[in-house]
């Protein structure tokens, strides 16, 4: 299937415009049983420098955080009573298709939403897996989405869901024959700023992304 990418612009309050980039529907099945995407998960800091598809970038984003049963909005990862606090960024340096810039990901839609011009990507981390990846996804959680209902288990609950995604990503990302890490050091307030992040919206996750080398 071809990918197709459809550009809407919409004019914000701001008087700004903003593109929304339409993915390509996911495939639900794939030539790597889960069982040898479990056998073959590893943890992979140095990339090929070669360009990504936006079509892998869309698989890879749907198995994060994409809609698995549309009449009740459930996701490729539990949630706590459904309530979905976590959001997805993409920070793309080296994707057909796509910009250097850093992009949300909607679920409801299957699209993404540039938020942000230019390259970041070697400044969300002093870790060299930065330096060549194709692209980093970048995981964050809004805790006050849950509070309301969970109260002290609140962060307990974000924290559980953020890892049901990332390594959904990671198994994902096995099948198509990439390679990605789990980072958790780096420092949240540069990070934030580095993405243009919503106060209430914290860094949990980033995961470089892109082609092994051989």
């Amino acid at each position: 299937m071809k990918t197709f990418i459809i550009l809407i612009m919409l004019y914000l309050s701001t008087g700004l415009y903003a593109e929304i980039i339409k993915l390509a529907e996911p495939a639900f099945d794939s030539e790597v049983s889960i069982e040898q995407a479990i056998l073959q998960r590893r943890s992979v800091r140095s990339y090929a420098e070669e360009r990504l598809t936006l079509k892998e970038v869309s698989q890879i984003l749907w198995s994060a955080q994409g809609i698995t049963e549309k009449n009740r909005g459930f996701r490729a990862a539990p949630s706590a009573g459904a309530i979905f606090p976590l959001e997805t960024y993409i920070a793309a340096g080296n994707v057909e298709g796509l910009e250097e810039a850093v992009y949300k990901y909607d679920p409801k839609t299957h699209s993404l939403q540039k938020v942000l011009d230019g390259d970041v990507i070697e400044k969300l981390s002093g870790q060299g897996s930065m330096k060549t990846c194709a692209f980093a996804l970048v995981i964050t959680g809004v805790y006050e989405r849950m509070e309301p209902r969970y109260r002290d288990r609140t962060q307990r609950y974000v924290h559980m869901e953020a890892g049901h995604a990332a390594q959904n990503v990671h198994l994902q990302v096995i099948s198509l024959d990439l390679g990605t890490v789990l980072i958790g050091a780096f420092i949240d307030g540069q990070v934030k700023q580095l993405l243009n992040l919503p106060e209430n919206e914290h860094p949990l996750y980033i995961m470089p992304i892109g082609r092994m080398k051989r």
